[in-house]
């Protein structure tokens, strides 16, 4: 496992953060970005993950579109990075960075309101 301060997992954040899509990082309101160590129990069963699954990131709150324009109606959203299961998962720092960016990119979608198909589609087309 990579090991990496927590305050260079933020610098990596913010530039992973920086180089994704202007257009849509501004569209972006009332959602917090938190790392915690792991997923919890909840959270596992939550995604129904099995005992060998791991879980990067994770968006928890009401999608952009079904929010209707009424941002401040709904407790802001909350994307969890799992800095374990992220710094297994890679070898390097730029692996790390790409990682971060992928999944940061991938749990934005969701708050963006697309499911897993319509993202797995996207990411065929980059």
């Amino acid at each position: 496992m990579l090991i990496v301060e927590q305050s260079q997992l933020d610098v990596l954040l913010a530039e992973a953060m920086d180089e994704l899509p202007t257009e849509h990082m501004n569209k972006i309101k009332n959602l917090a970005i938190v790392w915690a160590d792991e997923p919890t129990e909840a959270e596992r069963q939550q995604m129904q993950l099995l005992p060998y699954q791991t879980l990067l990131g994770l968006y928890q709150g009401v999608p952009l579109p079904q929010r209707q324009g009424r941002l401040n109606d709904y407790p802001p959203g909350k994307i969890t990075l799992y800095r374990v299961p992220i710094l297994r998962s890679v070898n390097s720092i730029p692996e790390l960075k790409a990682q971060l960016k992928h999944t940061l990119w991938h749990e934005i979608a969701h708050y963006f309101g697309l499911d897993h198909g319509q993202i797995r589609s996207l990411e065929q087309k980059q």
